[in-house]
């Protein structure tokens, strides 16, 4: 508690930006469909999202050492009520591409600044209980925020006045708050060639993972809409997944602590796949089934991303834990633009469950090449193995997102990485 009441007001202004998101991630899909759009344009939401998310992971910082952090959330949060409200009023495929990207780029910025900011309000020995601390805020935030839309009409107008008016109730928190000026935001210098060499198998499945998991995570709602559920469940539909996934992590954590990652990572890849062949075999229309293999896929492929990242350090030099998250957020985003897209199409164009030829593929692909892999590398000696730390997807997660999630931060950057310099004031 005396770690948490100085950042209260930041968890508050997340909570309450990670609410609205919930309700924008998936108004927008159920009124899409509910509008007729084509299952393509609304795949291009995600690319859309992806693209501006991947844009305000690398450009966040140099707004924020150009008008300060305080400011900076403030701009963000009000933009993304403006995309919101311009999603209401202009309800055309492509405003709703072009908002949504918009959006994408607010959330990475607002995430980088208040994760930024716990970093410096939190003692390091304290950093891992507090992230999973705000991990949590934020993962109720967002399922209640997919909930919400049980309880009205989606063809109306509130539900998008609702989510802005939330969009702006999360600075305010940060705006009376009285912490002293946040801590420098890190940009790194990557490199993708070093990256690869590390480790082959964390690059080459991190980017059929950001394929899959934001396929599914864009195209779900659309998905359980077209097989009939009901608007209850297909929020439990959208929601029950992501609970999954952040419950299942730490027993997977333990366990590829205790064996070779790269087989953890098989394992998790062949449930996810023994979903995507439920989904395409079993042609479930009924409510029960349909929210079962969300939890079993859900379960899997949010699971996935922490053991890709953990492996991945584990062959890392020390000091360079930031320049591979770096470099796997990058990955993941150039799969997470190409996920959607294609399973828009092919939904469009075979069916609706074309959606799980696209995961299936993707997760295919991924058990073939660890296998591969395992053939031709050793497994890391336990004694060597850095520690597992339960994180988000990557599709919601930045540099600060890995820097907070360090619970010994060093107090100085390490070599290849560049800090912003801080606000001169609030």
């Amino acid at each position: 508690m005396r770690q948490l009441l100085p950042i209260s007001a930041l968890l508050l202004g997340s909570a309450f930006l990670l609410f609205a998101g919930g309700i924008n991630s998936l108004i927008l899909p159920v009124r899409g469909n509910l509008e007729g759009f084509s299952s393509m344009s609304l795949g291009l939401l995600g690319t859309g999202w992806a693209l501006g998310y991947v844009a305000g992971c690398i450009l966040s910082a140099t707004v924020v050492a150009r008008v300060g952090h305080i400011r900076a959330f403030g701009v963000l949060c009000s933009i993304a009520a403006v995309s919101m409200l311009g999603s209401a009023i202009l309800i055309t495929p492509w405003t709703w591409i072009i908002l949504r990207g918009l959006c994408g780029f607010c959330f990475a910025g607002t995430a980088m600044i208040v994760e930024s900011w716990l970093s410096e309000r939190t003692e390091p020995g304290a950093r891992g209980r507090v992230f999973g601390v705000y991990t949590m805020v934020n993962l109720g935030a967002s399922t209640a925020g997919y909930m919400m839309l049980t309880l009205g009409d989606p063809s109306g107008f509130f539900f998008f006045a609702l989510a802005a008016i939330f969009y702006c109730l999360a600075l305010v928190p940060t705006a009376l708050s009285n912490t002293s000026t946040p801590t420098p935001m890190v940009s790194v210098k990557l490199n993708m060639h070093a990256l690869w060499h590390n480790s082959p198998v964390a690059v080459f499945a991190v980017f059929w993972v950001g394929v899959s998991n934001a396929a599914f995570g864009t195209l779900a709602a659309v998905y359980a809409q077209n097989v009939g559920l009901t608007l209850t469940a297909v929020a439990f539909f959208t929601s029950i997944p992501i609970l999954a996934g952040a419950v299942i992590q730490m027993p997977v954590g333990l366990l590829s602590d205790k064996m070779d990652r790269r087989k953890v990572l098989l394992g998790i890849a062949a449930l996810a796949l023994l979903a995507d062949l439920a989904f395409i075999l079993l042609a479930p229309e009924g409510r029960t089934l349909n929210l079962a293999l969300a939890a079993l896929l859900g379960g899997s492929i949010y699971a996935m991303y922490p053991v890709i990242v953990a492996h991945a350090n584990d062959h890392a030099e020390p000091g360079t834990a930031i320049q591979i998250s770096g470099g796997l957020l990058l990955t993941f985003g150039v799969g997470s633009i190409i996920g959607p897209t294609v399973a828009g199409w092919a939904m469009s164009e075979v069916g609706i469950r074309a959606l799980f030829y696209v995961t299936s593929a993707a997760h295919g692909f991924v058990i073939l090449y660890t296998l591969w892999r395992i053939s031709r590398r050793e497994a890391v000696a336990d004694d060597d193995k850095s520690t597992f730390q339960p994180i988000n997807a990557g599709r919601t997660s930045n540099l600060q997102t890995a820097k907070l999630s360090q619970n010994e931060q060093p107090e100085t950057p390490q070599d290849g990485d560049k800090v912003v310099p801080p606000d001169a004031a609030h």
